[in-house]
């Protein structure tokens, strides 16, 4: 009898994984914080707030607060998140900013995108647009090259400030098309649309979002969609690689990340929640009204390779634009 049970024990201990992951029981048990490293207001706080505002119920009845910790192009935020216990409570609601550029635009950085976080989901991206000033005698991206090329010097692209996304994207341009836009760097995309709105700059590469109403009007006119693909916001609009820079492409991705660390279970549950959030038709209408192009994969380990990458790319571009940010 005691062989027998012997046996038995040691069947049932040989059956039970040795190396089974620690389990995370009733998390969350408390309210979860979703940390935006802008201000309040701008496209990257209305979606996290969109976003945040139907976890509820995916999170076992916790709510996701929304906590604005701007300052630093993002990095500050980012760099609460960094140092936050990893247990799944803290989140980063990351953008291209902090997630890829600043680690080679800022000359001191308190934290690395890849080695300081746990990538969960990446929610998607926000389209550039190439607009101009009607008044330049350009319609598309080819005649905008000639024209720069006759004209050597003389034109110029607004952004929302050194380092922005707005500012390396003309960098990109003048690289792979041989052009020399001087750039104008402004406080904010508000000011550098209304100058290039009143001709003081002759051409911006900014968000589909705040560019469509420009263009719906007919104050601004666009020539491209800086990205690999078309636009859903303008279905019609060929992409600048189309017409003529292959591979060119420039957007602002949003991904969620946790301190590196947090339990992979929780992880699991969060990227669980994020997805069908996500995937609920009021979620995927309000996003899609804020101009966002849903990511291509839900899963954690898409976002890692994809933020891997896009550190590379910025890197050079950065190094190109020769911005360097205290």
């Amino acid at each position: 009898m005691k062989r027998m049970a012997f046996l038995t024990l040691a069947a049932a201990l040989l059956a039970t994984p040795l190396l089974a992951p620690a389990q995370s029981p009733g998390f969350p048990d408390r309210p979860v914080t979703l940390v935006v490293p802008f201000p309040p207001g701008g496209p990257t706080d209305a979606m996290a707030r969109t976003l945040a505002a139907e976890m509820q119920p995916r999170l076992g009845g916790q709510p996701m607060i929304v906590d604005n910790r701007g300052g630093a192009g993002g990095n500050i935020g980012a760099d609460i998140v960094a140092r936050a216990k990893p247990d799944g409570y803290t989140l980063l609601f990351g953008t291209s900013g902090p997630l890829a550029i600043n680690v080679s635009l800022y000359r001191k950085i308190t934290y690395d995108p890849i080695k300081s976080f746990t990538p969960i989901i990446e929610v998607g991206e926000l389209p550039n647009i190439l607009i101009v000033n009607p008044k330049l005698p350009v319609h598309t991206v080819q005649e905008l090259i000639a024209h720069e090329k006759a004209h050597s010097g003389q034109l110029s692209y607004s952004s929302s400030g050194n380092g922005a996304s707005s500012h390396l994207a003309g960098v990109l341009f003048n690289d792979m098309a041989g052009t020399h836009f001087m750039h104008v760097p402004y406080k904010g995309t508000g000011p550098a649309l209304n100058d290039l709105v009143a001709g003081h700059v002759d051409l911006s590469f900014t968000d589909v979002l705040t560019a469509l109403p420009f263009v719906r009007s007919g104050q601004l006119r666009a020539l491209g969609m800086a990205t690999a693909t078309r636009s859903h916001a303008l279905p019609d609009l060929p992409t600048i690689a189309e017409q003529g820079l292959p591979g060119y492409d420039v957007s602002v991705f949003f991904g969620i990340v946790a301190p590196l660390g947090t339990p992979p279970d929780r992880i699991a549950a969060l990227n669980k929640a994020f997805a069908d959030a996500l995937d609920s038709p009021k979620v995927k209408a309000m996003l899609a009204s804020q101009g966002l192009e849903r990511a291509p994969s839900n899963t954690p380990e898409q976002l890692e390779k994809f933020i891997t990458e896009q550190v590379a790319k910025w890197k050079v571009v950065v190094k190109q634009s020769g911005a360097q940010l205290d």
